[in-house]
């Protein structure tokens, strides 16, 4: 490997249980059938490696075979881009029930804001499969071997991404990217399906050098598990072990304080919330991050039973007042005032709102992103 090169993180995306209870979409698995997966590239490179996920799966994952392409327009590749994966040399991979796999390496450049399309073979029966839930992605489900097709007429599809956590580019070294680690609000819930207007994306858009990838779950919670790991559970693996991270960007709070309302629970108490943002902080400074925090975004709005209460919308401003003025971050980007409505701040811009007084819209995702004050984020 040339010495002026290093591998980092291109494409993230953060994974689930399919046998969690709460499920806001519903897990599938797959029999001697084809999934191919359009991956936004947060950043390119001249080379790229894979990385796939049995970590939630009961048995043994069989890939029958790999295969990645520029994307033409919907099912369809570049077919003259069509590159096979290996895995160890090998064409096929078992990934234990619980484990992951890296693939080797393809000789396959990838531009940042490029579309990747991964195809994976999956000749046995998978059982439920580790996936990223809301994605606002498509993936396309063919019957047979069809890794290598140019186009998969008459696939079914699903709203969800299977299996893959990440896209590895070797680019530069010193290239820096930033880790958007947090909730739906990163993962892009109310945005355009298929149109890439998450915040993230976004933000990507406006930064002159590195980038951001996406470690967005929605439903995640800081302190508890309920909608994947929660945040201290998973930080280690989902932004501290990222190659090349130099940054986190954090947003989480708002499935703490709402979601024990749907199932009668109060929501958490703004010192517990408090005290996990202090650790988030104190540990990626460990690992040698800056860490950028947002506000706690406005949800008095939330059309679903029990997630809005008086005591909740207290406790986020409570925690915002410490955001704002606690000093424990090296910078704040302040969301919450970017996409309030001055007339309600507890209540989401009807401009802004994603149609669940929840979620953003693209115009919304485009104000979060702007929120960012790209001199805290020097890449």
């Amino acid at each position: 490997m040339n010495d002026s090169r290093a591998w980092v993180a291109g494409f993230r995306t953060g994974v689930i249980s399919p046998y969690e209870e709460i499920k806001l979409a519903e897990p599938r698995g797959f029999a001697g059938q084809t999934v191919r997966q359009v991956l936004r590239m947060a950043g390119g490179g001249e080379r790229l490696r894979v990385r796939l996920s049995n970590r939630y799966g009961r048995d043994a994952l069989r890939i029958g075979a790999a295969r990645v392409a520029l994307r033409k327009a919907g099912d369809e590749i570049v077919p003259e881009t069509d590159t096979g994966v290996r895995f160890s040399g090998a064409d096929e991979v078992t990934v234990p029930a619980g484990g992951e796999v890296v693939s080797d390496p393809v000789d396959m450049a990838v531009a940042a804001g490029g579309e990747l399309a991964l195809s994976l073979y999956l000749p046995g029966e998978t059982g439920l499969a580790t996936y990223s839930h809301q994605p606002m992605a498509t993936a396309f489900v063919a019957d047979g071997n069809l890794a290598s097709a140019a186009a998969l007429p008459g696939a079914e599809r699903a709203a969800a991404r299977f299996y893959v956590t990440g896209v590895d580019v070797l680019a530069p070294e010193g290239t820096a990217v930033a880790v958007a680690f947090g909730d739906s609000w990163f993962e892009g819930v109310g945005t355009t399906m298929d149109a890439d207007r998450r915040s993230v994306d976004v933000l990507n858009g406006r930064l002159a050098r590195g980038w951001a990838v996406n470690q967005g779950i929605a439903g995640n919670r800081l302190l508890e598990d309920e909608i994947g790991e929660h945040a201290l559970a998973r930080f280690d693996r989902d932004v501290v072990a990222v190659p090349g991270a130099t940054h986190v960007l954090l947003h989480f709070g708002i499935n703490d304080l709402g979601l024990p309302g749907m199932v009668g629970r109060p929501p958490a108490e703004a010192e517990r919330l408090i005290e996990g943002f202090g650790e988030l902080a104190r540990r990626a400074r460990a690992a040698g991050l800056a860490v950028l925090a947002a506000t706690i975004g406005p949800f008095a709005g939330a059309i679903y039973p029990g997630i809005s209460t008086p005591e909740g919308l207290a406790a986020r401003r409570r925690v915002n007042e410490w955001i704002r003025a606690g000093g424990a971050f090296d910078a704040v980007f302040d969301v919450a005032r970017a996409v309030e409505d001055p007339e309600r701040p507890d209540f989401i811009r009807p401009e802004f709102d994603g149609g669940d007084g929840m979620h953003l819209n693209d115009a919304g995702a485009r104000a979060m992103a702007e929120s960012v004050d790209l001199r805290d984020l020097v890449l």
